[in-house]
């Protein structure tokens, strides 16, 4: 019996190991951009089909409910949602997009209203100078998308083209050149839906949409 217990004393006892859990998997961050998407798509919804006649043409402010409750201020709210999660280029967009639909919707109010001591001979010069002013704005934040994914780009020239052709159509009355405009807008609409698609597929854990590659590296 001495014999038998010594053996056995001789063998060492491995400790049990504790089984390692996986790790959760990290929740998705944060990302305005699912509101700010679909804010963005359904003004441009709205303004497309009002460029393209789908209301009489007297009734220009059929889209401002849109525009300004959903568009305006959703833009805005997404627009602080990036700031406060430290995406400065993000909120920027938004926060600049907030103030253009917003000022289109205080342009047609101001010119339907006469708020602004506006003659009427001078309401076209009036929409001209809005649309020059954003041209530049828009065509300065697409040359800023270049070292995005291309995706990005091509929506920004296409509001680019959208508000060439209505400021053309505007200055010389031309509807067809307007309802042209118009489904360039519900065009770069589209593309904000694919955009939305793809910040919805990663906030929901799966892997984002093909955006293209830069244009500038």
């Amino acid at each position: 019996m001495t014999t038998l217990d010594a053996s056995t004393e001789s063998v060492p006892r491995v400790p049990a190991q504790p089984t390692a859990e996986a790790a959760p998997a990290a929740a998705p961050a944060a990302d305005p951009m699912m509101i700010g998407l679909p804010s963005f798509v359904v003004g441009s919804v709205a303004l497309g089909l009002v460029l393209i006649g789908y209301v009489p043409a007297a009734a220009v402010g059929a889209s401002l409910a849109v525009i300004i409750a959903a568009t305006g201020i959703g833009l805005l709210i997404a627009a602080g949602w990036a700031a406060a999660v430290g995406q400065s280029a993000v909120a920027g967009v938004f926060g600049i997009f907030s103030g253009f639909w917003l000022s289109y919707a205080l342009l047609v109010l101001g010119l339907t209203h006469s708020w602004f001591g506006v003659p009427t001979a001078a309401a076209v010069d009036t929409q001209g100078l809005f649309l020059i002013s954003w041209l530049v704005v828009v065509g300065m934040l697409t040359l800023a998308t270049l070292r995005l994914p291309v995706t990005y780009t091509i929506l920004f020239a296409l509001i680019e083209v959208a508000l060439a052709l209505v400021l053309a159509g505007t200055v010389n009355g031309s509807a067809g050149t307007l309802q042209v405009g118009g489904i360039v807008v519900l065009v770069f609409a589209a593309v904000g839906v694919y955009l939305f698609f793809s910040t919805a597929s990663t906030a929901t854990g799966g892997s984002a949409l093909p955006l293209g590659p830069p244009l500038v590296r």
